[in-house]
């Protein structure tokens, strides 16, 4: 395709500053582009066939059109236009829905341009309808079609169509007539999928990183391979150690579930000195298994595999019974060193020795880990980068191709910067989420550079007000760096509302976890709906941290003595309902509707598959445990796909049950009844 393209002129400068010129502006000036991560120094992030709404700012001076496209640019080096459409005229607002096929390194820049058919297009029949320059008009339009004949990449028939309405333009016709042939609807499609472009003035490229739709979307089991066929013999009052190989006893319930991530907490060797006992007390009992954070011993460190846990072999057995079932193993990458990892005695330097000249051990006012001592980075960054980044090659040489960051935010963010990129050099597609519950800002730049996931806030948002504003963030902006993983509890958090809300919380919960984001994760024992706080704690009694955890889980499968008491069932219907609604696998895709009642939430999800249609989902939650709630709902069908007035079949893929819906319906959700629907649209 030919081109006109105006070179930028930077404006004279009388003093030299030091700091750089400003960027030209262009000839046809495109301002305001969306998204990008800080001014685009970092790349934006999608997953494969994840839209992305591009938008910007295009115009020009005078009344000429103008025009705007989406160059992508895919890890090969092709190039793909997109054309713009302005969505708002009056503020010059122009967008596009942008996709990639493949993961990799894409980028995408705007390009304005002014659009010579465009404005001929709009003149001509203006003039030529008040007798204005008539044959000027046409004349000027042949002469445009013939450029566009000979300049354009075009196929023959659309070529010969192009040069056909130009001769016609001046034929012995009419002049409504020859108008006519320049305007046809073959001469338009033929000019909007190949227009020719002048004064083409291109923004900044912005980075695009597309990865796997596991880096988006999935549902997490965490649990502690130790405490999987852990057993307690009364007459010794001592407990012998589950391993990896009885630990995978438990996997086919969890795929049953319908899980897609096994999340092992640290299964390093456990130093003796300072070793933990049950929550979090120094003194321990004989059998205390201490805390799998305290890594090292004289069995190795993260490189190292806990001898009553099992061998290599077991490890790789484990993995592949995942991954059989269909699941992942996510690691746990708990960079704390015990007293006794061999780091302590080979490189003093990477720990932060106090005027007293004891290493410091780590704090969090007022709780103390007196079992761990946290890694200095400043003293030998360079010695420690290359340990830790050996040290996780042995698990990817072993498969591990998702890795659960504990406390990333007590490190520095250059450090991961550097290993997350590193990484993905080798092993392209390793996930990384981030578990850091500290300030949005660090939460945020870990997102930005790197981290595919995070945890979030939502154990403790727990309102109908503060959810929707949350989740509104998180869809907004954010959404392009940050992708959020809710859990309503960790082996680390109870909160209050868990603590007190009973079954009602802890379904609603879940079920707000498994539909606001594409990412939810649950500790095991949730099912069990375990309860009771460690006094002055929001977190458990009896911290599986710091013991082992023999659930029983025979007694409440199926047919078993307390399987009515389990939530196995309706985490079960949550994860199918995932698995058969694209739509609840993405993030932007988040439409908040009015609630009467402040204490409920109805939001919904809408997804145009490949085959044309559409899944659309409405969920209807209660955020109050203690009581019935009924409300009326009001929802924008338009955001549902559907008619300002039409009707829809909605099926609760909970119950089962079905109703006759429209814009304006009644509720009742709460204590004795569901609370939460999750609806799909069905039209009639």
């Amino acid at each position: 395709m030919t081109e006109q393209t105006r070179p930028a002129h930077r404006p004279a400068t009388q003093v030299d500053s030091g700091a750089p010129d400003p960027r030209p502006l262009g000839r046809i000036p495109v301002q305001n582009i969306k998204p990008q991560v800080d001014g685009g120094a970092l790349p934006i992030k999608s997953v494969v066939h994840e839209p992305v709404e591009v938008v910007a700012t295009v115009f020009r001076e005078g009344h000429d059109a103008v025009s705007a496209t989406v160059v992508v640019t895919d890890p090969d080096g092709a190039a793909t236009h997109v054309p713009m459409t302005c969505t708002n005229p009056g503020l010059d607002r122009w967008e596009a829905t942008i996709v990639a096929d493949r993961t990799g390194l894409w980028s995408y820049r705007v390009e304005g341009w002014s659009d010579p058919y465009g404005t001929w297009s709009h003149d001509a029949p203006i003039k030529v309808a008040a007798e204005v320059d008539t044959e000027l008009m046409l004349k000027e339009g042949a002469l445009l079609l013939e450029r566009a004949a000979a300049e354009l990449e075009l196929s023959s028939t659309d070529r010969d169509a192009i040069a056909a309405a130009a001769t016609a333009l001046q034929a012995n016709e009419t002049p409504s007539q020859r108008l006519a042939a320049g305007l046809g609807d073959d001469v338009q499609r033929i000019l909007a999928n190949s227009p020719l472009r002048d004064l083409v003035s291109p923004s900044d490229v912005y980075g695009w990183v597309v990865e796997r739709e596991r880096a988006l979307t999935g549902a997490w089991y965490e649990f502690f391979p130790r405490s999987e066929g852990a057993t307690f013999d009364e007459k010794t009052q001592t407990w012998t150690s589950g391993t990896l190989r009885t630990a995978m006893d438990r996997l086919p319930a969890i795929a049953d579930m319908g899980f897609d991530v096994v999340y092992l907490t640290p299964i390093h060797p456990i130093g003796d000195t300072n070793k933990k006992g049950k929550n979090n007390s120094l003194e321990t009992e004989p059998g205390d298994p201490g805390s799998p954070y305290a890594i090292g011993s004289a069995d190795g460190g993260y490189e190292a595999i806990h001898p009553e846990l099992g061998t290599w072999d077991d490890f790789d057995a484990f993995r592949e019974e995942a991954e059989r079932l269909g699941m992942e193993v996510a690691l746990d990458l708990a960079l704390n060193c015990s007293p006794d990892h061999p780091w302590v005695t080979s490189h003093p330097e990477w720990f932060t020795t106090r005027a007293d000249g004891t290493i410091a051990y780590a704090e969090n006012p007022p709780k103390k880990y007196q079992d761990i001592y946290p890694l200095n980075f400043d003293n030998d960054p360079e010695g420690l980068y290359a340990a830790i980044r050996a040290d996780l090659e042995v698990w990817f040489s072993h498969g591990v191709r998702i890795i659960r960051v504990d406390n990333p935010h007590t490190k520095p963010t250059e450090f991961w910067q550097w290993l997350i990129a590193d990484v993905e050099e080798s092993h392209q597609g390793v996930i990384w989420l981030a578990e850091a519950f500290t300030r949005p800002a660090m939460m945020h730049t870990l997102g930005k550079i790197g981290f595919q996931q995070s945890y979030t806030y939502y154990a403790w948002r727990n309102e109908a007000t503060e959810l929707r504003e949350y989740c509104e963030e998180l869809a907004g902006d954010a959404s392009y760096y940050m992708r959020p993983s809710f859990w309503p509890t960790t082996h680390d958090i109870l909160t209050p509302f868990m603590q007190f809300g009973g079954p009602t919380a802890w379904k609603m919960r879940a079920a707000l976890a498994a539909t606001l984001v594409p990412t939810y994760g649950i500790y095991s024992g949730y099912e069990l709906m375990e309860n009771v706080a460690r006094p002055g704690a929001e977190e458990q009694i009896d911290n599986e941290k710091y013991e082992f955890k023999d659930r029983k889980w025979a007694d409440y499968a199926p047919g078993g003595a307390k399987a009515g008491e389990s939530l196995a069932g309706y985490l079960t219907r949550l994860n199918a309902i995932r698995h058969t609604h694209p739509a609840l696998d993405w993030m932007r895709n988040l439409r908040f509707h009015e609630v009467d009642d402040p204490t409920m939430l109805c939001f919904s999800k809408r997804r145009v598959l490949d085959d044309g249609s559409e899944d659309v989902i409405i969920v209807v939650a209660g955020c109050e445990p203690h009581s019935v709630r009924q409300s009326w709902i009001h929802l924008d069908l338009a955001e549902l796909g559907l008619g300002h007035d039409e009707n829809f079949v909605a099926h609760d893929l909970i119950t089962d049950a079905t109703w006759h819906w429209g814009a304006h319906n009644y509720v009742e959700l709460g204590v004795g009844a569901e609370p939460v629907h999750i609806i799909h649209v069905r039209r009639f």
